[in-house]
């Protein structure tokens, strides 16, 4: 079963179109979803989460339509991290636990703690004294808390420094372990997507110019530093992009239709980002 389907979903606002998307993700699978600020991201998980509606097309989440008295009961399964996190200010991690309590039927208040002391939150000071960073540590604490099948993350790693934040992928990582898992996680940080990601997503002006397998983009994408005189030798079908510095051509090539006999770098995911946002445009 995928964990999250989009069939040919369509979005419109006054300035700005979310186009005919169609993504989707395995269960037990993360997904980066990738994208320039604008680009969608935070749409498409308002729309998975129907707090925004669509024009056209079908989700689902957990194998229910997001539209269905069903999906209501799901919403359980759903771990969410926003970009922000919302807590009254006057509360402290423990005042959450209380009310996260009578809010989720699955609510594991033990595994709550274990959290704050992973994380070194203190359980009785105010959210309003909290850092940015250590309020997204508090809601990815409370997300993984009750028990959730799917996690949805909207930058939910900005503003950590990189030893938590490896720290925090890692129990991303361990929760996908379970197949009946799944995690879409949007970030800027792709160095974040390329270390746990399964699949990635790449939104770009509203429109999604792919959703594959990382693995596959990895292997499958390739850059060739060469001259403008042996660029004349690299077979046409295998280029899919070049450009021309003083010294040098750099070409974005098909590895899987290049010889052996070239020195083909492999291509990283901002590079393969970057060669389908200039194609795009």
């Amino acid at each position: 079963m995928n964990a999250i389907e989009m069939k040919h979903v369509t979005k419109s606002y006054a300035s700005f179109r979310l186009n005919d998307v169609s993504l989707s993700l395995p269960s037990g699978c993360i997904m980066g979803l990738v994208g320039e600020n604008g680009a969608g991201k935070s749409t498409t998980i308002q729309l998975i989460m129907n707090t925004v509606q669509k024009e056209t097309g079908e989700i689902l989440v957990l194998g229910k339509n997001n539209t269905s008295e069903d999906f209501k009961q799901v919403k359980e399964d759903i771990g969410i991290v926003l970009d922000e996190a919302y807590y009254p200010e006057v509360l402290s991690p423990a005042n959450v636990s209380r009310i996260m309590r009578h809010t989720y039927r699955n609510w594991q208040e033990d595994r709550f703690y274990d959290y704050l002391k992973q994380f070194d939150l203190p359980e009785k000071k105010k959210f309003k004294e909290f850092s940015r960073g250590m309020k997204m540590k508090l809601a990815i604490a409370v997300a993984l808390s009750h028990q959730p099948k799917l996690l949805i993350l909207d930058e939910a790693t900005s503003g950590l420094d990189p030893v938590i934040r490896d720290e925090i992928l890692e129990i991303f990582n361990d929760f996908t372990r379970d197949e009946a898992h799944s995690v879409l996680l949007s970030s800027h940080i792709i160095s974040d997507l390329e270390k746990i990601c399964d699949y990635i997503a790449y939104l770009h002006h509203g429109s999604l110019l792919f959703c594959e397998e990382k693995d596959v983009l990895l292997e499958e994408y390739g850059i060739l530093h060469t001259t403008s005189s042996q660029a004349l030798h690299v077979p046409q079908e295998a280029v899919l992009g070049r450009r021309e510095g003083k010294y040098a051509t750099e070409l974005f090539v098909r590895r899987s239709r290049i010889s052996d006999a070239f020195d083909v770098e492999k291509a990283g995911i901002e590079d393969i980002m970057l060669f389908f946002a200039k194609k795009e445009g």
